[in-house]
């Protein structure tokens, strides 16, 4: 579990924590030490970043859920469409919040938050305007 709290930039209680709730899954050994494969280090990569984005714990136990499987329900394809799509719109909501203020910015700060808005942001962007419109 050390190994991979560093690896993973954690500490050994949230890795407990996660392992405990269901998040990651460990093998026991017979003196009852857990044992954690390799996925479990993007597992827990996936979280962290999930929890930056804010997600409630069960959010990301069911993002990873599906992750995982071959296939889901349609009933789950359909609930996780609609919780992308709210995200989105979210998403185009402060994007749209914050675009007359990054005018404001003199153009070194421009350059630097325009650096942070990526190619593919941008493009996110344009498509959740063509799907809203």
């Amino acid at each position: 579990m050390g190994e991979l709290a560093n690896r993973a930039g954690v500490s050994k209680r949230t890795i407990d924590y996660y392992t405990s709730i269901g998040l990651l899954n460990a093998e026991r050994t017979r003196s009852n030490y857990r044992l954690y494969d390799e996925d479990a280090l993007g597992d827990l990569k996936y979280i962290e970043e999930c929890k930056h984005m804010h997600f409630p714990l069960e959010e990301i136990k069911r993002k990873l859920e599906i992750r995982k499987a071959g296939k889901i329900r349609e009933s789950e394809v359909e609930d996780q469409a609609y919780s992308v799509a709210q995200q989105m719109k979210q998403l185009q909501d402060d994007l749209t919040a914050l675009l007359p203020l990054i005018q404001k910015l003199d153009t070194q700060k421009r350059d630097v938050v325009s650096k942070n808005l990526n190619d593919e942001g941008i493009a996110l962007l344009r498509s959740l305007k063509e799907l809203t419109s």
